[in-house]
């Protein structure tokens, strides 16, 4: 017997091997752009996505569903939560030109983060966070797919962001040319997992000339031309393809990238202005945010982003040296206090949510001898629009910032990353308890983790 042979043998003795990855349903943006242009209904359409969406139960639990849209940003290297949005002043050590103050009953360093003063009523903090891991890798990879990467699925499991994106898809309309899913400043991030590559990250690092590449030097008649005889010369490989599912992503990929060219909405979506990116602070992280309030004000169909804060929140020596935290502060306070009042008003803070979290926090009391802070399980989360009643902090941490004293909600217990992501499910309509059975180990793959020890569930509190 071939090893062919074998392989067809096996798949029939168990079908879902071979069916849940290499055949499972796919509804990709190709797909829907074909039927769409040939006039087929709404209704129809519909009745697809519906198919190829049956592969998901659920308990069918109550969701907030109070946000169209969610920024998702991510503080590589673990800032310090009582520093920041835990504010704990040690005598001697916490520099006075923190200035803190009692902002609204938050207590906070309005020395450190001036602009976001302004804002405590648009947001609200979650001080009873845990980290499960202390390794950066680990720890980052966890806060976007919200499980154990080192678990059984933990290799294929899929950003949140995906997971919205492929839920989300039904509700793209014809004629929205942007990705579902967008990454700004994370080349590192993580994609799609196991899902069709439709649903992976479109990553961008943030220029103010928009995206490259959306026009061609011979001209769009020239390029147009090339595009059909390409097409007319191997669409048998590319649709239903021989080759497999690859062929058919590559396709997706060209189709995407194609619908962008020539087309006046993506630069003024991801291009700025000199003007406009001072208002955002002229820095790496401002211009994402810049970028990802353009984007949704396009309505070009993105409904996740997620942004990187790369600026060097991984502070075990000198902490408080100009360079650092005061200068680190300075770049989130000035990118993410302008985004919350942009997007207020354009009036559509209500609608999305904003969430930001680093991946673990930092040693609290004393510096170390290098005069900086180490890794540490206590942490923050940070959430604002969507839905989110500002204005507020959920849990209490004791005098040093060291444990949580109050956890502030119905579980009374930690908030970990898992939570984070069923909220924001939660907040997008989705419900945390589906259960997709198309992954590759035939296990099934749940949203949120729900076999555990622990019952991770939404952060009720946050829009009480």
């Amino acid at each position: 017997m071939s090893e062919q042979e074998k392989i067809n043998e096996a798949l029939k003795k168990h079908p879902w091997h071979g069916q849940a990855f290499y055949n499972r349903p796919h509804w990709t943006r190709r797909r829907f752009f074909e039927l769409a242009g040939a006039g087929v209904t709404g209704a129809f359409l519909a009745q697809r996505y519906a198919k190829a969406a049956g592969v998901v139960t659920n308990s069918g639990a109550p969701t907030f569903n109070t946000a169209k849209n969610a920024i998702f940003i991510l503080l590589a290297g673990a800032p310090s939560h009582t520093d920041t949005f835990d504010l704990k002043v040690v005598p001697g050590v916490t520099p006075a030109t923190f200035t803190p103050d009692t902002i609204n009953g938050v207590y906070w360093p309005t020395g450190l983060l001036p602009n976001l003063a302004n804002n405590v009523a648009d947001f609200a903090i979650v001080r009873s966070m845990h980290a499960h891991a202390l390794v950066h890798s680990l720890a980052q990879t966890w806060t976007q797919i919200g499980r154990n990467p080192a678990a059984v699925l933990g290799n294929v499991a899929p950003n949140i962001g995906s997971i919205v994106a492929i839920e989300k898809e039904k509700d793209r309309l014809p004629g929205q040319v942007f990705p579902t899913f967008l990454q700004l400043n994370s080349a590192g991030g993580v994609g799609g997992g196991y899902l069709p590559a439709s649903y992976a990250p479109f990553k961008v690092n943030p220029s103010n000339n928009g995206i490259s590449y959306t026009t061609n030097p011979d001209g769009q008649t020239r390029f147009l031309s090339r595009w059909n005889l390409m097409h007319s010369l191997d669409d048998s490989l590319r649709v239903n393809s021989p080759d497999g599912k690859p062929m058919e992503d590559y396709n997706d990929f060209y189709l995407a990238a194609q619908g962008m060219m020539y087309n006046p909405v993506v630069n003024q979506a991801f291009g700025f202005t000199a003007a406009d990116s001072a208002r955002y602070g002229n820095t790496s992280l401002g211009n994402a945010c810049l970028v990802a309030t353009q984007v949704l004000k396009a309505q070009q169909g993105t409904r996740y982003i997620q942004i990187t804060s790369n600026d060097g929140w991984d502070m075990h020596t000198n902490i408080y040296a100009a360079n650092n935290l005061p200068a680190k502060g300075k770049i989130l306070d000035g990118a993410l206090s302008a985004m919350l009042n942009d997007l207020k008003a354009l009036g559509m803070l209500d609608s999305t949510l904003v969430v930001m979290a680093g991946e673990f926090g930092r040693t609290v009391g004393a510096l170390t001898g290098a005069q900086g802070r180490d890794h540490f399980v206590q942490q923050f989360a940070f959430f604002a629009g969507g839905g989110v009643k500002g204005g507020r902090v959920i849990g209490t941490t004791n005098d040093s910032g060291s444990d949580t004293v109050d956890f502030g909600w119905s579980q009374g217990r930690y908030v970990y990353a898992e939570d984070i992501e069923a909220t924001v499910y939660s907040a997008m309509g989705i419900d945390p308890t589906s259960v997709r059975h198309d992954d590759p180990l035939g296990r099934g793959f749940e949203y949120v983790p729900q076999t555990g020890p622990i019952a991770f569930a939404p952060i009720n509190e946050l829009f009480a």
